[in-house]
């Protein structure tokens, strides 16, 4: 073989392996990303200046201006530093002295419930009751007879404590089934065609976990509590697919304007809702926004504990990093039930009920064999607990779970841990344990936690953060949104006060 046929030999050989490169725009662009910057190069796309930037850097805590490309930072500093980096091109934001920080994480949220919900009735301000018949009056008047009328976030404590009756709103909706749940999601509102269509009478009895309200005289009063939920949402019909589609889009929209980017996602899981739900909103709405392109902030999802399996399944074909924007992260589970609704699970009675300990949600053997399958599976737990009895049982099942499965960096979550019992706060941070808090639900149940459990139980017991940060246990900080507002400032905010309360009254 002549040089000339061997050189061209290796010529087209060359040509052939550097082609699979040539088409890789994803290696080009990596590349290019290495490659030192150059006064010349049309590096920024953005600077923002004239602000205060917080970098979460100890060696250069805050920064004047910020210089951003692709949407990636490439540099902190003054202005006068980034000015190499400055081509005509390039857009100047000014930001008036105004503060920059990273995105937040929300620890704790309901994505596609709390879209819709932003399209139902709104009750989460209203103080009297003639508003909140007003509001639903006001949407039967605009609904077709027959369709369901849903809505929620009324807090009873806000017009002094009585709770709703389906009596308030039977003679403003006579052909309309009505549905609205409190603040918590912990307990719902129905009118007496809604009951009529469940099935539910008088006659109907309490399923386990969950009450059917009733009078003195045994007449329903149209509250149903935790699981008797699930009596009457089995006759609501299911949303379609491109209402939770428009949920999802229009939820991620109002996260960015509160500033938060990345989500721990719940659900449409609560006590009473099928499990069915979690799975059809991963595989119908999560899925398409992500391969459609209309993910716009990043989602670790949980899904209900009894799904173990399938979220397994989930995880060995395909990982838990889906994309940038979707991450799989384990599996949940309730305890107990919420103060507001009197159904939070505690070791002494309801001060205003003492016949009343609260609801425990689930055995606690299956509780325990549940835990044990998913954690020896690897995947994280994350339990619901509020009052102190059901924070006990919980760490005793994570204790209980450790011992049997041997160590590991498993990071159990208790979500909520709102009343904890003597000496509870401690054993978070010896077990390992990652208190999932909600700062401002301490508005919502200021007033209701002395009222039920009487000012010294609750002052003592209730919200513990700085017990919880002196045992050096891991704290997460979430909103529960719908419950409460996205405002992750507001709730920080919220936290140093309790911690300074604490810390001036010497309460550890």
């Amino acid at each position: 073989m002549n040089l000339a046929a061997i050189v061209s030999a290796a010529v087209v050989l060359l040509l052939s392996i550097l082609s699979l490169r040539l088409l890789d725009t994803y290696y080009w662009s990596s590349l290019r990303s290495l490659l030192p910057f150059t006064p010349s190069s049309p590096v920024a796309d953005l600077v923002a200046w004239n602000g205060t930037i917080y970098t979460s850097d100890a060696s250069l805590p805050f920064a004047d201006a910020m210089a951003v490309r692709r949407g990636r930072v490439l540099r902190v500093g003054s202005y006068s530093s980034l000015k190499e980096l400055v081509h005509s091109g390039t857009e100047k934001l000014d930001l008036g002295g105004k503060v920059v920080v990273s995105g937040f994480i929300d620890s704790h949220v309901h994505m596609i419930y709390g879209g819709l919900q932003m399209g139902r009735v709104e009750l989460r301000d209203v103080n009297r009751k003639e508003e909140f018949v007003r509001r639903i009056e006001e949407a039967a008047r605009n609904s077709k007879p027959g369709s369901w009328i849903l809505g929620g976030g009324w807090n009873n404590d806000l017009w002094g404590g009585e709770l709703p009756l389906a009596s308030w709103v039977d003679e403003v909706t006579p052909a309309n089934p009505v549905w609205v749940t409190r603040m918590d999601g912990h307990m719902g509102l129905a009118n007496s065609v809604a009951l009529e269509l469940a099935g539910i009478s008088k006659l109907s009895e309490d399923p386990k976990g969950g009450i059917i309200s009733r009078t003195a005289d045994g007449e329903l009063t149209g509250l149903l509590i935790d699981s008797a939920m699930k009596l009457l949402l089995a006759s609501i019909p299911e949303v379609s697919l491109n209402e939770r589609r428009e949920a999802l889009v229009r939820a991620s929209k109002y996260a960015l304007t509160k500033g938060v980017t990345t989500v721990v996602d719940f659900g449409r899981y609560f006590p009473g809702a099928p499990v069915e739900f979690s799975w059809q909103d991963f595989s119908d709405v999560y899925q398409w926004a992500d391969s459609s392109g209309r993910m716009i902030i990043r989602v670790c999802l949980f899904f209900p504990v009894e799904t173990w399996s399938l979220l397994l399944d989930q995880i060995n074909k395909f990982g838990r990093v889906l994309s940038q924007w979707i991450y799989l992260g384990g599996v949940k589970d309730f305890a107990d039930g919420s103060l507001g609704s009197s159904s939070a699970l505690f070791h002494e009675p309801y001060l205003n009920e003492p016949h009343n300990h609260g609801l425990q949600l689930i055995e606690h053997e299956r509780l325990l064999n549940m835990t044990v399958t998913s954690d020896k599976s690897g995947l994280q737990v994350a339990i619901h607990a509020i009052g102190d009895k059901a924070n006990d049982l919980v760490l005793d099942v994570y204790q209980s779970v450790a011992s049997m499965n041997g160590v590991r960096d498993r990071r159990f979550r208790i979500e909520h841990a709102q009343h904890l019992a003597m000496g509870a706060a401690a054993r978070f941070s010896q077990q390992g344990i990652i208190a999932s808090v909600q700062p401002d639900h301490l508005l919502d149940d200021a007033d209701s936690a002395s009222k039920k459990l009487g000012k010294e139980r609750a002052d003592l017991g209730s919200y513990l953060f700085r017990s919880l940060l002196g045992s050096n246990g891991g704290l997460a900080f979430g909103s529960d949104w719908p419950v409460r507002i996205m405002l992750p400032t507001a709730k920080y905010m919220l936290l140093k006060s309790r911690i300074f309360y604490f810390d001036a009254f010497g309460i550890l």
